[in-house]
């Protein structure tokens, strides 16, 4: 029997995902589980904080513009504020995908700091896990979505589409019907009027099993994350980009071995990274010297280096900063960092140079192959890429090094070395000092 609208109000607040008075953007289609989320938030959030979002993909012709409207009058007898969005079409790829993308985007860029609330019911639950687990052999097939992701959240996932088509009806709310939902020629489609109807021919409570299945398995993820936090916690550089020693990974248990890799993959690349864990043995069999790299999909490269395995993205050569000029004194911003000129007492040290030798201002840039610095005390000069090499610095984070330059000569090498033919002497009288800030 199908939950009360009453019922449905009291456990969506007790869940806690919704809260008096927290801003909160409800993406609406015009569908029913859409209409009976935004009643909710409004009553649970207030609707000064709520804003409706309805992208318009004009994919339906004259029914697109009939949801837009619907929802617009939806939004007007709440009392909220809706935002429209009518994205260009897109002409090739997976159409679904393109769609839920854009939306997430268009959601994200009104949100702010706002949560973004969406509509998946128990329905859409049981339809991911089902459409997952026949097209990715990974255990997140039978987790499901969670309540909550990040700034994301579910506050249906408890009820189903008949919950959510009687509450509409109690609350005197229509809602509209997407006639591309029994079209055969989506997969999402096929599940819902094929495979679920043939799983219930089976047994009764299919779906209520897979259900109970997904919280078992989603409880035991929460120890299985635990693990993999204390694995990477016991071998974390600071300040470094996350990663593993190559020893320490062939000492894993084979199973906690793909899900640190999978951790470490989905962090670099801000998402789900579907099949890294697949290569966990070719990771684990780069070399521990020197650098070794492995394209493995998702946008992604691990990079092995100094017996370190880490991901990195493969759009991040795109990163490389700008010279830019810096003035004595003064400060300069080189990409995400501060570098810093400033009056100091002519006393030698790190970063500490005589303002005579020094031009009248100071080149911030990358460092460039060829490059070569006369670092204190070495009594000649020696390559960046060997300075690189022997402080162990991964050489796809060396472009973000600031190196100063003064009339086309390296004069320091942000935290690794300084210019001798600069340096500090007896008979100087006054002194700058380089540093850096964030």
């Amino acid at each position: 029997m199908a939950a009360s609208a009453d019922e449905m109000l009291a456990r969506v607040r007790a869940e806690g995902l919704l809260a008096s008075g927290r801003p909160v953007v409800v993406l609406i289609s015009g569908g029913r589980d859409s209409t009976c989320l935004l009643d909710l938030v409004a009553a649970i959030c207030g609707v000064n904080v709520v804003t409706a979002l309805h992208v318009n993909y004009a994919l339906r012709g004259d029914a697109s513009d009939e949801d837009e409207c619907h929802c617009a009058e939806l939004c007007r007898r709440l009392g909220v504020t809706l935002e429209v969005r009518r994205p260009a079409p897109r002409a090739r790829g997976n159409l679904q995908e393109w769609a839920r993308e854009t939306r997430y985007m268009e959601a994200r860029a009104i949100a702010g700091e706002a949560d973004v609330a969406a509509g998946h019911t128990a329905t859409d639950q049981i339809e991911t896990i089902l459409y997952r687990l026949a097209s990715s052999p990974s255990r997140r097939a039978l987790l499901g979505m969670r309540p909550r992701e990040g700034s994301l959240v579910r506050p249906l996932l408890q009820f189903t589409r008949e919950d959510t088509g009687a509450y509409c009806r109690a609350r005197g709310l229509s809602w509209r019907e997407d006639e591309s939902n029994a079209s055969g020629a989506y997969a999402r489609n096929r599940i819902r009027n094929q495979l679920l109807p043939a799983l219930r021919a089976i047994h009764p409570a299919a779906e209520q099993n897979l259900l109970a299945v997904a919280e078992v398995l989603r409880d035991e993820a929460r120890v299985l994350d635990a693990l993999v936090d204390d694995v990477l916690a016991e071998d974390e550089v600071p300040g470094g980009a996350r990663s593993v020693p190559l020893a320490r990974l062939r000492t894993l248990p084979e199973a906690l071995a793909r899900l640190v890799i999978q951790r470490l993959a989905d962090e670099a690349a801000g998402r789900f990274a579907a099949g890294v864990a697949r290569r966990t043995h070719e990771l684990a069999a780069l070399s521990d010297q020197g650098t070794a790299m492995l394209d493995v999909g998702q946008g992604l490269r691990a990079v092995a280096e100094y017996g370190r395995l880490r991901f990195e993205r493969l759009d991040d050569s795109a990163a490389t900063p700008e010279p830019v000029v810096l003035g004595i004194p003064g400060s300069a911003s080189f990409g995400d960092l501060e570098v810093r000129c400033e009056l100091a007492p002519p006393a030698p040290g790190p970063g500490v140079l005589d303002r005579a030798a020094l031009g009248a201002d100071l080149l911030v840039r990358s460092w460039r192959p060829g490059d070569r610095i006369a670092p204190l005390g070495l009594g000649g000069t020696k390559s960046l890429q060997d300075l690189f090499t022997g402080r162990r610095v991964p050489r796809l984070e060396r472009r973000w090094v600031p190196i100063v330059e003064s009339g086309g000569e390296i004069v320091w090498v942000a935290g690794l070395a300084t210019s001798e033919r600069f340096k500090v002497t007896d008979s100087t009288s006054e002194a700058v000092r380089l540093s850096l800030g964030t």
